[in-house]
């Protein structure tokens, strides 16, 4: 990957969490999460073709980040532009063709002739595109020179980025919250999370893991146990260097040892990220969530997945729509996730899917960052609001018992944002 690169040992957010993305207007760093934990090394974006590129050989990595990313490659490209000749009509062709390029080859199906596509599962930076073009087309329809629908773009870009902490810490403090309702307020509980989900996977505390951390500034964490997330091993990578770094008492499982440890009765709930929520709750998320999903079912254990509402795909009526990555073969044949030696014989065929898709009937809620804003003074209660039971004070979408025991996404986001969905 043609990408310079620099090492640097000071990692650290303001709230002393790791950093993945370093930005400063006219220049973006992103920390090379394949060579963690054992080397802590940034590589310098220039551009959308940079973007895409640390996207693509999973540089960056969670639905969040690979959006905010995307969308600050570009912002770093046009703020380093020189005599860009045209107006403010050709400024807001340039954006948008960059961002349809951006889209396009990170959300195409492998099956599209001539497109490469790098990461097709995750939603958010396709609702990033839409929000960005919007003010694009605002910004060119007001103004008459490029510079200016250029600085309207950067700043959209800034803003998503401070948005996304912002949105993280509120769904650890909804989950916190709403995960000691649903434990009767016991002293202390368990958490199993599965894959990456924390600071790295965003832009900053990040959501599943965001929850854990919450719990676990409130007091009430007994212990958090992460998944090592075969084959690229960002949970034993990753999410346990995070729960090290910031002393949270954690231990790490095989991926196959879930259920033996829910059969022992050590986890009292699941909680995990999700790449794209589909209009009925159906969940793409790593492989091997669907598993941990069915185990959680047979024991009796609640499976939640955290999720900004960026992460919901209203267009999909169910998974069967999803389009699901399938990563190169060399991640299984060869240790470190595909970047150390060969361990399986040569030969053999093999099928790798970065993802699957977990029912929504095996999910019991969505943690989300929004809530009711004309309701949001009905403390830790659940309340039937035209069909769809939710529990206001924590932002987590719930199943209504009354209506076949199912989600009732849309109307919850038409309530949550007072923004209609059609």
């Amino acid at each position: 990957m043609a990408l310079d690169s620099k090492l640097i040992y000071d990692v650290l957010a303001v709230d002393n969490t790791l950093q993945a993305i370093c930005y400063k207007r006219g220049s973006l760093q992103l920390l090379d999460q394949r060579k963690l934990p054992l080397e802590t090394v940034y590589l310098n974006i220039h551009g959308s073709t940079d973007g895409w590129n640390a996207i693509r050989e999973m540089v960056v990595r969670g639905a969040p980040a690979i959006a905010i990313a995307a969308a600050l490659s570009l912002a770093v490209e046009v703020a380093n532009l020189k005599d860009f000749n045209g107006g403010s009509k050709d400024a807001a062709s340039f954006l948008e063709s960059k961002l349809e390029y951006l889209v396009s080859r990170s959300q195409s199906t492998p099956q599209r002739i001539g497109v490469v596509p790098s990461r097709p599962t995750a939603v958010n930076l396709s609702d990033a595109a839409i929000k960005l073009k919007e003010i694009i087309s605002k910004a060119a329809s007001t103004v008459s020179v490029p510079e200016s629908v250029f600085q309207a773009y950067i700043e959209a870009a800034e803003i998503m980025l401070d948005d996304d902490v912002a949105t993280n810490k509120a769904i650890g403090s909804h989950g916190a919250s709403f995960l000691q309702h649903q434990q009767n307020n016991s002293k202390r509980f368990s958490v199993l999370t599965h894959c990456n989900t924390g600071s790295l996977a965003t832009a900053g505390y990040g959501t599943a893991l965001g929850v854990i951390r919450a719990l676990h500034a409130q007091g009430v964490l007994e212990r958090a146990y992460c998944t090592e997330t075969r084959p690229f091993n960002q949970g034993s990578r990753l999410t346990a260097f995070e729960l090290v770094h910031e002393k949270i008492p954690a231990t790490l499982i095989a991926d196959s040892a879930a259920a033996a440890l829910m059969k022992e009765g050590r986890v009292d709930a699941v909680v995990v990220g999700a790449d794209r929520v589909t209009a009925n709750g159906d969940t793409a998320n790593k492989i091997g969530t669907y598993s941990l999903a069915l185990c959680a079912m047979h024991h009796h254990i609640p499976f939640y997945v955290a999720a900004p509402l960026t992460s919901i795909d209203l267009s999909l009526s169910s998974g069967q729509e999803i389009v699901i990555e399938e990563r190169s073969a060399k991640e299984l044949l060869h240790t470190r996730g595909g970047l150390g030696e060969q361990v399986a014989a040569s030969g053999i065929s093999v099928w790798n899917p970065a993802f699957d898709v977990t029912p929504a009937n095996l999910i019991a809620g969505i943690i989300t960052e929004k809530v009711s804003p004309f309701l949001a003074f009905v403390m830790s209660v659940e309340i039937n609001i035209n069909h769809a039971c939710l529990n206001i004070s924590t932002g987590v979408i719930t199943k209504n018992d009354m209506k076949d025991d199912a989600f009732d996404i849309k109307d919850f986001i038409e309530k949550a944002t007072g923004k209609s969905t059609v």
